[in-house]
Parts: structure tokens; C-alpha cells; sequence
């Protein structure tokens, strides 16, 4: 039972019989495991470098709680499979760079996979992203594959980035007007925001694309990802596009403010974001689900909250506010 923290099974047994004694001498322990004196003294010692026994006096032993000794013990562990899981990682991204050079050197055809038939593309596409462990950064741009704007996509984006997040994943999002042109989508960006996306705006992606723990990328050959895309291995056009994704990130807008003195409410930030990248009322009322009089009324009652007389003045005011 206890082998998974580093005790093995007579170790276990010999803990067992110190937890059922007071203070046991070696020899009533021996007699209890069935074992001969010296072995059961190695054990003990054993158990004390774990710190679930202790001496106490000449030639005899306590139990050490078990609650906190094999918490500490189980805390030990994990930080050392934590630890020796990121060198794995690190060392397994090396051994892929080392296979993909060899691959490259022999036949550089290697270097990308061109894909045309759409269920390959879909496979491959789900094969990267379940691959996912340290890095994924996207530049989001239509058309897409998946339903965009539907209400179980918008489930199905979240649950996915909470469990990316949750892992330790560096999710990046860039996004553009084009991104968010779906009716509730930006609602539905900002709370991947919330969920720990790091997620920025820019006014203009000229392709879209996707990086996944910097060893692959995504990029559609004709725009969008519906007729062909290539998969770009690691080498020297993958650095490529790895720098020219930071070089956007440098230059876009975060999308949520790190300090808000004056939160406002989910629909006014989703409605001051949409304003900030330039939408008019018609395909605001499109975002949020309303009629066009009703989005301009929204409008209206944002802009005297933010005492603006006019978009850009209130785009200047929730900025001073922290809003975007």
C-alpha cells in the first residue's frame, strides 16, 4: 500500500508492528515481522530517514503520527515526480529538436506535413491538441472548422482552456475584429480570459495559426483551415513563426486589465471591448443578442457612465479606469 511513497512491503510491515507497540525494542519487533534482528534494525532505519519512526531511547522505537509524517512523505514525492516530470519534458522537447534534424538532413520534406483531405486535417488537428503540455499560443482568425458561435462550442473552448490552465499550460490567445464578428463570442473570449488565458487584441492578424509547447505549428496554407494546412516541424521556419507570434504579442492589448479600481459589470465590459475594437451598433446588437435600438441605448447609458461625449472619448475613459 505504502510502496508508492518508497516503502516497501516488509518495510510496511515492520512500520505496522511499531504503530501497534509502545516504544517496541528491535527484538519484539523482529518477533512480530518474523525476521531476524539485524534486518529489522536496517529497516528501522530506513523508516527513520522517512521520518515515520524515531529513536527513543536505547535499542527502541516510536511510530512518528502517520498524518503528518506520510503527508510530508507524500508531499516529498510529489514535488519530486513534479520535478523529475519537468526534466523529462525538457529533455523529451531536446530529443524531439535532435529527431526532426536528423529527419530534416535526410529528407527535407520533413520539415512540414501538407494536409488537404478536411477529416486528416481534423484528426491531426486534435492528435496536436490533446499533445498539449507546456505552451499553446494561437493567432485566431477566421474562417474555422469547429462551429465558432455556437453555445457548445463556447462550453467546449472553456472546458478546454480551464484544463490547459489547470496544468500549467501557457495559453495565449490573439485575437482580432474578425475573432469576435460571432454573435457572443467576445463574451465568451473574455471569459477565457478570466479563466487564465493570457489574451490580446490586435487590430489586424494576417493569418492565423497555432503553436503547440514550441516544437509545432499550424498554419493554413490558403487563409482558413478548411482546405489545406501545414503542420511545421521544429527548424528554422518554425523559430520563424515562433518569433514573429511574440513580436504580435509585444504589440498587442492585453484584453482584461490586471488592476480594476471600478469593475464594471460583465455586459459593460463585454460592450466596452466591442466599442475599443471598433464595432458600431449593428454588429454590437449581433454580439450581444439584441435589437439594434437596444444596443444603442446600451451604448448610450455606457458612454454617461463613463461621462464620454463621444467613442473615442469613452474608449480614453474606461482606459484611465482600467477597463482595457
Amino acid at each position: 500500500m505504502l510502496e508508492a511513497v518508497g516503502v516497501s512491503p516488509f518495510d510496511e510491515t515492520v512500520y505496522r508492528a511499531v504503530l501497534s507497540g509502545q516504544q517496541c525494542t528491535v527484538g519484539d519487533l523482529a518477533r512480530s515481522a518474523g525476521a531476524g534482528v539485524a534486518r529489522t534494525g536496517q529497516v528501522l532505519k530506513r523508516l527513520a530517514d522517512l521520518g515515520l519512526v524515531r529513536r527513543v531511547g536505547r535499542g527502541r522505537w516510536e511510530a512518528v503520527s502517520p498524518r503528518s509524517a506520510l503527508a510530508a512523505l507524500l508531499h516529498r514525492r510529489r514535488s519530486e515526480a513534479e520535478t523529475m516530470y519537468g526534466e523529462v519534458e525538457a529533455e523529451l522537447s531536446g530529443l524531439h529538436r535532435l529527431y526532426w534534424a536528423n529527419q530534416l538532413s535526410s529528407d527535407p520534406e520533413a520539415l512540414v506535413e501538407v494536409l488537404s483531405d478536411p477529416e486528416t486535417i481534423a484528426r491531426r488537428i486534435d492528435e496536436v491538441n490533446r499533445s498539449v503540455t507546456t505552451h499553446l499560443w494561437t493567432l485566431d482568425k477566421p474562417p474555422y472548422l469547429d462551429a465558432v458561435g455556437q453555445p457548445h462550442f463556447h462550453e467546449q473552448e472553456r472546458t478546454t482552456t480551464r484544463d490547459w490552465v489547470e496544468r500549467g499550460v501557457d495559453v495565449r490567445g490573439l485575437y482580432c475584429p474578425e475573432s469576435i464578428a460571432s454573435p457572443g463570442r467576445m463574451e465568451t473570449v473574455l471569459r477565457l480570459a478570466a479563466l487564465g488565458e493570457k489574451s490580446r487584441m490586435l487590430r489586424r492578424l494576417p493569418f492565423k495559426a497555432r503553436i503547440v509547447d514550441r516544437r509545432v505549428a499550424m498554419v493554413p496554407l490558403t487563409g482558413g483551415s478548411k482546405e489545406s494546412i501545414v503542420l511545421v516541424h521544429p527548424s528554422g521556419l518554425l523559430d520563424g513563426l515562433i518569433e514573429l507570434f511574440e513580436a504580435y504579442w509585444e504589440r498587442a492589448e492585453p484584453l482584461l486589465a490586471h488592476q480594476v479600481e471600478e469593475g464594471p459589470g460583465e455586459e459593460d465590459l463585454v460592450l466596452v471591448r466591442l466599442l475599443h475594437a471598433g464595432f458600431k451598433d449593428q454588429a454590437i446588437a449581433r454580439q450581444l443578442g439584441v435589437s439594434v435600438r437596444t444596443a444603442t441605448r446600451r451604448v448610450a447609458a455606457l458612454m454617461r457612465t463613463l461621462d464620454a461625449d463621444t467613442r473615442f472619448q469613452a474608449g480614453v475613459r474606461a482606459r484611465e479606469r482600467g477597463w482595457i
